[in-house]
């Protein structure tokens, strides 16, 4: 592969996973057993979509770490501000533990996947190997919830073990989209910024649930306007760079999961992006994801 072909079927690979993987944060049956032990249940929906509670959130996909303080969950997801995530999870681990809720969370979301495309849908089994073999040659130094995902149990139901595997190269992207963010100089006000104009969306809109204030993102706005990256809460030549730079510096760590699945790699996107359409028309995951805005807004 080519620099441009890795670009490519980077951000095509993630966005064909998102939804089938993706759906584990809005999943019903993910909520409901959340709520059965002793969680909030969903806040309502959004556009048919139910959404997640977020005391549940930051402590089923923190759990990845095990029961981990709410400081490291914070520190891996990157965008959120500690003074929500921190209490959240402490609050998180006075319900239940994280080997309970973490086999709550995948439990729910291959429930869902099972509701909506069937316990054994054709083509699994390939999905499955091609994931494993991607999944096989990656290594967690400075991934520390893709190398969370190491410690639990492969299932061994193919549809459980595609999640799951999907899961793992999911974290291993946002992983590595953090270590190209902080590698860049630009912290976690900032990310929301460049990535709503990135998608799209007008400033202080989609980041509003990452938990800053108005004085946070107003000093943000200053300190991007100062360094040439926006001007008029648009970008600049520049700040447009630097983001892209950011995407292609993230698609870069992709490679060698993208080597492994070469050879079926055209087969393996037809299976999932079928899949993750399913999942949206049965309204299990947002029809506008992250990729989606992206790819609209970059054309």
């Amino acid at each position: 592969m080519n620099a441009e072909e890795v670009f490519v079927r980077a951000r095509a690979l993630g966005g064909a996973l998102e939804p089938f993987v993706g759906q584990v944060y809005f999943s019903p049956e993910c909520h409901s057993r959340y709520e059965a032990l002793g969680f909030e249940p969903s806040p309502g929906d959004m556009n048919g979509v139910a959404r997640p509670e977020m005391i549940s959130y930051f402590t089923s996909r923190g759990s990845l770490m095990g029961q981990v303080p709410g400081e490291l969950v914070a520190a891996a997801f990157a965008v959120f501000n500690p003074s929500i995530v921190i209490p959240s999870v402490t609050a998180g681990w006075k319900i239940t533990d994280a080997a309970t809720i973490c086999a709550a969370r995948r439990d729910g979301a291959v429930a869902q996947l099972q509701r909506i495309i069937g316990a054994s849908p054709e083509g699994i089994v390939k999905v499955c190997d091609a994931l494993q073999r991607s999944v096989d040659i990656l290594r967690p130094e400075g991934r520390p919830l893709f190398a969370g995902t190491l410690s639990q149990e492969m299932p061994t139901d193919p549809l459980a073990a595609a999640w799951h595997l999907g899961d793992m190269l999911r974290e291993f992207r946002g992983d590595a989209h953090t270590a190209a963010w902080i590698s860049a100089g630009i912290d976690a006000t900032e990310i929301g910024l460049l990535t709503e104009l990135y998608w799209g969306l007008p400033l202080k809109t989609y980041s509003r649930t990452r938990g800053w204030s108005e004085d946070d993102y107003a000093a943000a706005i200053d300190r991007l306007e100062s360094r040439g990256l926006i001007s008029n809460n648009a970008f600049t030549d520049a700040g447009r760079l630097v983001r892209e730079d950011v995407e292609r510096n993230t698609d870069r760590q992709m490679i060698d999961a993208l080597s492994a699945i070469e050879a079926d790699f055209d087969e393996v996107m037809a299976l999932l992006s079928a899949w993750s359409k399913s999942v949206r028309q049965h309204n299990g995951y947002p029809q506008a994801g992250p990729q989606d805005l992206a790819k609209a807004a970059n054309k």
